[in-house]
């Protein structure tokens, strides 16, 4: 794998029934890379373990003035020497290629995954754990992925070495042998301890950061009630504790360095002091007694990376768990395999010309096709529910079925043929930042131009002040550049610019969730006729509690309790129904009773 051959073209389809099988399936992706380090990895440590053996054919060959030994001695130290040179170099090649593949590879699973989901990701799960999972989980699954292979290669050349001491000199390469694994498994006991200790700071700095991003995202709000003191203390409390944790956790990681350091040197003493008893009673020469201190002292070096791939390990365990539950999650609760049952049914939709009535079975909603349906909910979060099923998102935790148009469960396509369907509109949409005819340049049919849907949006006051802030000469508004999610304009302009886009795109079937929330009621009318007019002959479906544009749709449905209550046209439910009056007007007597559940009327 090279590294100009990121992106993937595809990451792949990972085996997420664990954290385990997440690291072994990255492994298995990555296998030509994991066979390079370790190889790699040999050409570096096995040169550097075996060079106390020409060190000690140097040391006898002086003693002994063998002028000869000593030349064949600096001859092999010279050809260890390039081989630990070109070792060192390609080895470090090889371990940064294989830490950036896996890192981009999982960075792209959770951007395909957080495509697929959309904002249906963050309501099952944190906002906060999404972002400690994209960063610092994934950091710590690369290092171990990265890791393994040159761990491989630091086991293989510790075993050779003390093989070779062994061989070399059976006195003392016993006792290296024998008391090796005690220093190499000694540290294990506190690492669940440790890594413990490190799970509870990331917690706490996820919900830190889940809160910070909040306040951020609120501002506005916060200053305008003066509370911006009250979140920033709550802030300051998040981050102390997070220092505490992150205080903790470092103790215990100090404690388990101070072993890896301890242990190894009272080895390297005892072989030291035992062997000099040996020289000195003539068992074994001072050749050997240097040779074997050197092979001792390298064994330090695996020793590093047996504990270096143990807290990998420790870390990226967990981190693989949290991985893969976000990477589990499907568009569908049966996921892929279950609906593929349908894909016959499915047929007529995966060429993006289906057509037929938009149904939730989940609420009983009903939106002919070609017509403007509004839906007025009593508890405005069942409204975002509803669009998130209408968009083929099943929703959490009551596991209703998705929608389905023409008879065809919009959860069992794939993403990619339910987007040429349906678009849904959320009630805060996002501008990203371009010019506005890069905003506006979206996969569409061609039938509706960037003018004709400016135009029905009520654009023109927001095209004047794009046009006033053109930093050239032409003074095109097309070409004048919104910032990062339209932070120089205003939430009306905002909104409007985001219908404008969703207008362009002209969708089979278009979902708007609370469109006009932010304009003033005479350009709400203007748009709720122009959105009309646009969409002539195309499903569409509007929540909102408008009556401007509920006055104007051809169908209304008043849904409470989650299900439909009433459907019929505006004037004839607040004429007819107390429940639907209290939520359109806001009747504050009868308020309290527009949220709660009552039995479905006959259609209109």
């Amino acid at each position: 794998m090279r590294l100009r051959e990121l992106p993937f073209p595809d990451p792949g389809d990972p085996d997420v029934r664990s954290g385990l099988r997440f690291l072994v399936w990255l492994g298995r992706r990555q296998l030509g890379g994991q066979i390079a380090s370790l190889l790699w990895g040999l050409v570096w440590m096995l040169p550097i373990g075996f060079m106390p053996i020409p060190l000690g054919m140097a040391v006898q060959a002086v003693i002994d003035r063998d002028s000869g030994r000593l030349m064949w001695a600096g001859v092999l130290l010279l050809g260890l020497g390039v081989l630990l040179a070109l070792g060192d170099s390609m080895i470090h090649r090889a371990a940064v290629t294989n830490w950036i593949s896996s890192a981009v590879r999982i960075q792209q699973l959770l951007a395909r995954k957080a495509a697929e989901l959309g904002s249906v990701l963050t309501r099952r799960v944190a906002a906060g754990e999404v972002v400690a999972v994209s960063t610092g989980d994934v950091e710590k699954i690369a290092w171990f992925v990265e890791a393994f292979s040159r761990c491989t290669a630091a086991f293989v050349t510790a075993f050779a070495v003390v093989g070779a001491i062994v061989l070399y000199s059976p006195e003392l390469g016993l006792l290296v042998a024998l008391a090796l694994p005690v220093v190499a498994l000694a540290p294990l006991p506190l690492l669940p301890r440790a890594t413990k200790r490190a799970d509870e700071q990331r917690e706490k700095a996820g919900k830190a950061t889940e809160l910070a991003s909040d306040t951020v995202a609120g501002l506005r709000v916060l200053r305008g009630i003066g509370g911006e003191e009250l979140f920033l203390e709550r802030y300051r409390s998040a981050s102390q504790e997070v220092r505490r944790a992150a205080v903790r956790s470092a103790r215990m990681w100090a404690l388990i360095s101070a072993a890896q350091v301890v242990l190894p040197g009272l080895l390297l003493i005892g072989v030291v002091w035992h062997g000099a008893s040996l020289a000195r009673a003539g068992t074994i020469s001072v050749g050997e007694l240097v040779t074997v201190y050197g092979g001792v002292s390298f064994l330090l070096f695996p020793l590093r990376h047996f504990s270096e791939i143990a807290m990998a390990y420790s870390f990226s365990k967990p981190s693989a768990a949290r991985a893969a539950r976000v990477l589990a999650l499907s568009r569908s609760s049966e996921g892929v395999a279950g609906a593929a049952g349908s894909a016959g049914a499915a047929g007529s939709a995966v060429d993006g010309s289906a057509s037929g009535d938009l149904t939730d079975p989940g609420s009983g909603l009903l939106a002919p096709a070609g017509m403007l349906t509004a839906v007025v909910c009593g508890d405005p979060d069942e409204a975002g529910r509803m669009a998130d099923r209408l968009g083929g998102h099943p929703p959490e935790p009551d596991g209703r079925p998705s929608a389905e148009l023409g008879g065809v469960a919009l959860d069992g396509l794939t993403l990619a043929q339910a987007r040429r369907l349906v678009l849904v509109q959320d009630k805060d949409p996002v501008l990203l930042s371009g010019t506005l005819a890069e905003l506006l340049d979206v996969p569409s049919s061609g039938a509706v131009g960037a003018k004709e849907a400016l135009e029905a949006a009520q654009c023109g006051d927001v095209l004047a002040a794009l046009a006033q802030a053109s930093v050239d000469d032409s003074g095109d508004p097309m070409r004048t550049r919104i910032t990062e999610r339209g932070r120089s304009l205003s939430g009306g302009q905002r909104q409007r610019l985001a219908l404008a886009r969703s207008l362009v795109a002209d969708p089979q079937v278009l979902v708007l969730d609370e469109p006009t929330s932010a304009v003033d009621s005479h350009t709400e009318a203007r748009i709720a006729t122009g959105l009309r007019e646009v969409r002539q002959g195309r499903t569409t479906v509007v929540f909102s509690s408008s009556p401007l544009l509920l006055d104007r749709a051809d169908r209304v449905v008043f849904v409470a309790g989650g299900e439909v209550a009433a459907v019929g046209r505006h004037r004839e439910l607040l004429r007819g129904h107390p429940h639907y009056r209290a939520v359109v007007t806001r009747e504050a007597e009868d308020a309290n009773a527009a949220a709660e559940p009552v039995e479905r009327e006959e259609s209109a």
